[in-house]
């Protein structure tokens, strides 16, 4: 009860004093000091990698720890921190630009690692002044530039996140940092590595290495962006033979192991995404090992280091190419640094160790001649990127001042990072500045290639562009001409297997990626190089299988043998029938011509002419015309043909069948007999014309039967239509089969043997040169007197009546007669 008394009292007293504003802040632990600080009415934060080695301390568990310690000065980094101050320099003498406001800084060390990054976030966060005065809860900076790798960003990043405090990086490009849901207060100034990772596997594909090795820094910076361009690179058909991950710190053995990998790797393209800490020591132990002749493809984290480009490097790293952000001019940087940097005479102003050997500063040295990485102004890349991001700070407190009636007192972070999203200016060198949704910059980049100039100096040639903002296609502009590659003079070859000869494909081999494969011959009608592919219907490959061609079409031709001889046949059939005519129409009086029926006869022979004619429309290549014509005209004159010689057959029946001469007359009238021609014709006629107007016969081109050629033909469109036309000549001919005279003489075998429609013209042809030689062979026959029977024999008068048996002229065989007499007058 008394312990319980005693504690509500100490809480009471707590918050008297709270209320009365007299407790004071207090940081636990020694606070870490900024290398670089300034006051002022707003501070803006910075961690840099001053130092590029760290010393930790030893830990004895029996008194504090001491805190780290930093060694190795990382000249770029100390640059990158006094463009910075520069910058701020600049806008505080800017009388357009926050007017009645000095912004200060506080930039600190991070010593190239997490854990001092990490430090230096805590301390922007708190302050480092232990005050009686009461806690406002407010960060001791409105934003925070910095910091150069990813995973230090990432920490300061979260650390920062749950104050609000926007995080602006200049050399951070993980594409994880684009997460907003993860990172909502970030921002930097250089491009994502989801676009530099796109952009090197476009250009490991545009120089045709599809066999690629890859090292990465093992950590945020490497991983991600090793993830993104294996991801594009599989896309581009590119393949990776090995991928290693090391780090700055790791032991020898294991970078030597990683070297041992590169060594006996069959890949000659190899992709460093290393930061340069990382770099560094792989470059120190490829040199160690002799390992030469690779062509090197660097992120953008090193390709402009100089201090990695030196006469030692160039004997295993003297042409690298890789991507880099574009430079730029900063006006006045290069003054302002001379007037920073004692080191850079390697001297001190402080009385030196007597075991030093720094020499100290006399005062007398020339600051024109200082010439180091500190100092060099002609590769303003990342310091650009420094630049623009302070500038985009100023901006934003310029705006939050002027659109809001907050004091300056008064500004909260999150209020600087709601207006740093929507900044959009252009710097005092000329850049523009604003931020996507996700707090990127556009991505644009340079294309750089090592060169050696003249004094042997490694020279950063820009060899050419990508431009995320250009259309797709237009992104990558290059002057492959001006690269120097490794070892070279031409462009070094990287392939797992040498591309397929023409008219073989790829075939992959089991257990190895597809760019290791083998080659096998395409099958016939399949071409390509990678893959076989089918020509299309019409096409077929040529010998080589290296393009499709238009496979040969096939038609019968009138220049073929085939096409000549069935001309010749139908010009003949057609020559003979008009001669028969024309001697049916000179000797159309005589009485073997009138017994004939000369009204049927001619216009059989003219069916007989288009028979002949007909076989002419299936010679040539078919058109829709032609096709309907063939199977029409065919149907239509041999319906026509069967029709004539029907209706002379049935006038030889009712003759045999008449007892009386006279008898069967008006059975076998003319008037009769040509309306049975024109109904049996008109009946074929009526079908053709449904046939054409349903489903009429078309080209076609048939390749079942041939891969390599086409067979032109027609097709009959509605076979209901084709069978039908087919199927009443064939009932016309039973017709006329069964209707012919029932004697048993050699005439009915013959007449079985023409069947088929498609002889019947020779057929007709024969009973009309049968004719012919009773014309001019037997003239007598062309008289009355042998075809009229005499007076008292039973023969119509003065008519065409039955041949007596016993007339000299017939012979004395009654068969004979009766055979005669048929074939005048059929």
């Amino acid at each position: 009860m008394l312990e319980s008394g005693m504690l509500l009292c100490t809480l009471m007293v707590l918050y008297v004093l709270g209320a009365k504003g007299q407790i004071p802040c207090q940081i636990l632990g020694t606070p870490e000091y900024p290398q670089l600080s300034k006051k002022g009415d707003v501070v803006i934060g910075a961690a840099f990698s001053i130092h590029r080695k760290i010393s930790l301390p030893a830990l004895s568990f029996r008194n504090k720890p001491q805190s780290p310690s930093c060694s190795s000065l990382n000249l770029r980094e100390f640059r990158f921190a006094q463009t910075m101050t520069f910058a701020i320099e600049e806008i505080n003498n800017s009388s357009s630009l926050l007017p009645n406001v000095t912004i200060g800084y506080e930039i600190y060390d991070s010593c190239s690692t997490t854990l001092v990054s990490m430090r230096a976030a805590m301390s922007l966060v708190n302050g480092q002044e232990q005050t009686a005065q009461q806690c406002s809860g407010k960060a001791a900076v409105h934003a925070i530039i910095g910091e150069s790798e990813s995973s230090s960003t990432i920490a300061i990043a979260r650390i920062t996140g749950p104050f609000h405090i926007p995080v602006i990086s200049h050399f951070a490009t993980c594409a994880c940092l684009s997460n907003r849901k993860e990172f909502p207060n970030f921002f930097r100034t250089i491009p994502s590595d989801y676009y530099q990772s796109r952009a090197l596997a476009q250009l490991i594909k545009h120089f045709g290495w599809t066999w690629v090795g890859a090292v990465r820094s093992d950590n945020d910076y490497g991983n991600n962006g090793m993830s993104v361009f294996v991801e594009a690179a599989q896309d581009e058909g590119v393949c990776i033979e090995y991928s290693e991950a090391i780090l700055r710190n790791n032991p020898r053995q294991r970078i030597s192991r990683v070297v041992e990998v590169i060594k006996r790797s069959t890949s000659k393209v190899l992709l460093a995404f290393l930061a340069q800490g990382e770099m560094e020591v792989l470059l120190e132990e490829i040199i160690l090992q002799n390992v030469t002749g690779l062509q090197w493809v660097a992120s953008e984290s090193w390709i402009t280091a100089r201090y990695l480009a030196t006469p030692r490097t160039s004997a295993v790293i003297s042409s690298a190419i890789g991507f880099t952000i574009s430079k730029s001019k900063i006006p006045g940087l290069k003054d302002f640094l001379v007037k920073f940097w004692e080191t850079a005479f390697e001297c001190q102003f402080s009385p030196p160790n007597e075991t030093s050997s720094i020499k100290p500063c006399t005062g007398s040295e020339e600051l024109g001649e200082l010439s180091n990485q500190y100092t060099d102004v002609s590769e303003l890349r990342i310091s650009n990127n420094v630049y623009k991001a302070t500038y985009a700070v100023a901006h934003a407190l310029h705006n939050l001042l002027n659109q809001t009636s907050v004091r300056k007192e008064d500004i909260e972070a999150a209020q600087v990072r709601h207006y740093l999203q929507r900044v959009n200016f252009t710097t005092p060198n000329g850049e523009n500045v604003n931020f996507n949704p996700n707090g990127d910059p556009m991505a644009r980049y340079e294309l750089v290639n090592w060169q050696k100039g003249e004094n042997g100096e490694t020279k950063f040639i820009t060899v050419g562009y990508y431009d995320v903002s250009m259309p797709v296609g237009k992104q990558f502009v290059m002057n492959s001409a001006s690269i120097v590659w490794a070892g070279e003079s031409s462009k070094p070859k990287s392939v797992c297997s040498e591309s397929c000869q023409a008219g073989a494909r790829q075939a992959t081999i089991r257990g190895k990626p597809i760019c290791c494969f083998s080659c096998i011959p395409c099958a016939s009608g399949e071409i390509n190089s990678t893959k076989c592919l089918k020509c299309p219907l019409e096409y077929w490959s040529n010998e080589g299988h290296t393009e499709c061609i238009h496979k040969k079409v096939e038609f019968l031709s009138f220049e073929e043998t085939m096409g000549k001889l069935l001309t010749a046949i139908s010009v003949i059939g057609v020559g003979l029938t008009a001669a028969i005519a024309l001697i049916f129409f000179r000797f159309v009086d005589t009485p073997i011509v009138r017994a004939n029926n000369s009204e049927l006869s001619f216009l059989l022979l003219f069916s007989l002419t288009l028979c002949f004619l007909c076989s002419l429309t299936f010679i040539g290549r078919p058109s829709r015309w032609s096709c309907m014509l063939r199977h029409t005209a065919f149907g239509i004159t041999f319906a026509l043909c069967i029709s004539c010689v029907l209706a002379k057959t049935i006038v030889v029946v009712n003759a045999f069948k008449a007892s009386v001469p006279g008898t069967n007359v008006l059975r076998c009238s003319a008037p009769l007999q040509r309306l049975s021609v024109f109904g049996c014709t008109l009946l074929q006629v009526l079908i053709c014309t449904l046939w054409i107007a349903l489903a009429p016969p078309v080209p076609n081109k048939n390749t079942a039967y041939f891969t390599e050629k086409i067979i032109l033909e027609c097709d009959v469109g509605s076979a209901v239509g084709f069978w039908a036309v087919l199927g009443y000549i064939g009932l016309l001919s039973a017709l006329w089969i069964s209707t012919y005279p029932t004697l048993s003489f050699w005439l009915i075998k013959c007449t079985t043997l023409f069947l088929c429609p498609q002889v019947k013209r020779y057929q007709y042809f024969c009973t009309f040169a049968f004719k012919q030689h009773i014309v001019y062979i037997h003239p007598f026959s062309e008289t009355a007197h042998p075809v009229q029977g005499p007076k008292g024999s039973g023969a119509y008068p003065g008519g065409y009546g039955w041949k007596t048996w016993n007339n000299p002229g017939w012979g004395a065989n009654p068969s004979q007669g009766t055979l005669t007499y048929l074939q005048a007058i059929w």
